[in-house]
């Protein structure tokens, strides 16, 4: 079946329309994964419009949306915020607690919930969910794990593909609408 992006199979389709809540990792899927430091200490990171904007739509359409990272930063915090992202879980080396943590707390079950990742660090939740999504230029581990691979890179729109895959599978596209964030 075709999608805005390219071909996938039925049962992927199938599998997106049953997704109530994405969870993202942020480096390497809603950035490019580098890091930038100023002399100062100052962490800069780059996050595309496109990411920004297929966020919002997506919980426009009435899916949830959270992002589980490894790190922490204000920066980070400022952006899903802005988003309008309502679950921020920051500082989890181990993510795969924090996420079923959060599947029980929104009452969902793991098979109505996409996680999108980059590096092995996400493969517990890749293969836990319903729909275990890597970006193009994941770790090699990480792609084998995943069910759909990403055919744009991270920080490159890769999350603004997977929204609108939900939303597409769910007949939401409509719903895209406003301004680039």
């Amino acid at each position: 079946m075709n999608t805005l992006y390219g071909e996938v199979s039925s049962h992927l389709l199938k599998t997106s329309e049953k997704i109530k809540l994405l969870v993202c990792d942020v480096d390497g899927v809603f950035s490019d994964g580098r890091i930038y430091l100023g002399n100062d200490g100052e962490e800069l990171k780059a996050f595309h419009t496109k990411d920004g904007l297929g966020i919002k739509s997506l919980g426009n359409s009435g899916v949830d949306v959270a992002i589980i990272t490894g790190r922490t930063s204000a920066i980070v915090k400022n952006r899903m915020t802005a988003l309008n992202v309502k679950h921020i879980i920051q500082g989890q080396e181990n993510k795969l607690p924090a996420l079923i943590d959060l599947a029980k707390e929104l009452n969902l079950a793991l098979t109505q919930i996409a996680y999108i990742g980059d590096d092995v660090p996400d493969i517990a939740c890749i293969k836990a969910v319903g729909l275990g999504i890597a970006v193009q230029d994941a770790h090699p581990l990480t792609l084998h794990a995943a069910d759909y691979i990403t055919f744009t890179r991270g920080g490159f729109g890769a999350v603004r593909e997977t929204c609108d895959l939900i939303m597409q599978s769910q007949n939401n596209l409509d719903k895209v609408a406003g301004a680039s964030l």
